[in-house]
């Protein structure tokens, strides 16, 4: 449908408003999790703008919501995509994984980039020992069905794992999966080290902090200056329990014959409010937490057995999500609220551009369009 000069010319006008408040970019290798669990959330198309604001180009998350794709057309950002818990079972069929893959991922590969498919999340957290049989099956099945479609050096398939997993978690070198899960695990390494996928966790300090506040240092799990703790086995020194976490994984990989894995963080954050019995849930931790957090990887810091791997991490969340079930804490995850406004300061703020005007007329094509042209004049001529 053709389109007039001066409806081009209004819409352009009026289609964005933005912030007059400076920005500070992010711009850091910094990987965020986008959940969209929230009846308030601005659309995926102003999303894009925030993020873009920030120079943050990777993005994971927990579906393959077409809108969101769209939205990032031609932008530049990786993203990870999920395959829900639900869907484990189905993809087990190569029949019904192939019409997921070809329905869902492979129609927008030309403009957004899809890096990597989650299939499942924290399965072995639930006590649900069918979905527990089917995790590597459905992995195994949609990674086939990407090699048959050439697609499968493009995009790398695995799942994340809860911490959970572990039976011992400290000191790191000791570290070992619980037994009950070894049959399972045993094959999903196995997977990784033949498709040379990464291996994901959801690893969360906040969690054992908030357990047991009197013995776990509060400094130490906020990267703040702390005595550490020191793995007598191997004498290596852990100024902070993520760290520690991490390596742990890798120690208990390495326990079941592979070492060529890498271990990635799927999830990390820190709640800015919770409630009462929730310990150390307050804007002030979070905000050290993802502040302090935020240097290490600009410093591209390895853990301490791994020290020339910089540690690849996904923060939670972007924004706080209202309709997320739980405890307070669930729906607090935020760096930013539903308005594009920082929950707490941690040196940056971001554009988030106000849609107030758009015609049914136009399609959403176009509308991308127009919000990119006057983006960029904004950014040009400010």
């Amino acid at each position: 449908m053709a389109v007039s000069s001066s409806l081009l010319f209004t819409s352009l006008l009026l289609l964005l408003t933005f912030s007059d408040s400076s920005v500070q970019v992010i711009g850091l290798g910094i990987g965020i999790n986008y959940g969209q669990i929230g009846n308030n959330l601005p659309s995926p198309i102003r999303v894009s703008y925030l993020l873009r604001s920030l120079n943050i180009s990777r993005v994971k998350l927990y579906d393959a919501d077409p809108n969101v794709l769209v939205a990032f057309s031609n932008t530049n950002v990786d993203f990870i995509i999920g395959l829900g818990n639900e869907f484990l079972q189905n993809m087990t069929d190569p029949i019904k994984a192939q019409n997921w893959v070809q329905q869902r991922v492979q129609p927008y590969l030309s403009r957004t980039r899809i890096t990597c498919i989650t299939v499942g999340n924290e399965v072995f957290k639930y006590n649900d020992h069918q979905q527990w049989s089917n995790l590597l099956p459905a992995m195994q099945t949609v990674y086939n069905t990407l090699a048959d479609l050439g697609l499968d050096k493009q995009v790398s398939v695995t799942t994340a794992h809860s911490l959970d997993i572990l039976s011992v978690s400290f000191p790191p070198s000791a570290a070992a999966f619980r037994q009950d899960l070894g049959e399972y695990l045993h094959g999903i390494l196995n997977f990784h080290a033949q498709v040379k996928s990464p291996f994901l966790i959801n690893a969360y300090p906040y969690f054992a902090y908030k357990d047991n506040p009197n013995e776990v240092p509060l400094d130490y799990v906020l990267f703040q200056p702390n005595q550490g703790t020191m793995d007598p086995f191997t004498n290596l020194k852990y100024d902070n329990m993520l760290y520690a976490q991490v390596d742990a994984v890798y120690y208990a990989i390495k326990a079941m014959g592979h070492t060529d894995i890498e271990v990635r963080v799927s999830e990390t954050g820190w709640p800015s409010k919770g409630d009462e019995n929730e310990v150390g849930a307050t804007p002030e931790n979070a905000g050290l937490y993802n502040g302090n957090l935020l240097k290490r990887i600009e410093q591209r810091q390895g853990t301490p057995a791994k020290p020339n791997v910089p540690i690849d991490i996904y923060v939670f969340a972007l924004f706080n999500e209202n309709l997320k079930s739980g405890p307070a804490s669930e729906r607090n995850y935020g760096l930013f609220y539903p308005d594009g406004t920082p929950v707490y300061n941690i040196g940056v703020q971001g554009y988030l551009p106000e849609l107030i005007y758009s015609s049914p007329s136009i399609n959403n094509e176009f509308l991308f369009c127009s919000l990119l042209i006057l983006a960029m004049a904004c950014l040009i001529f400010s």
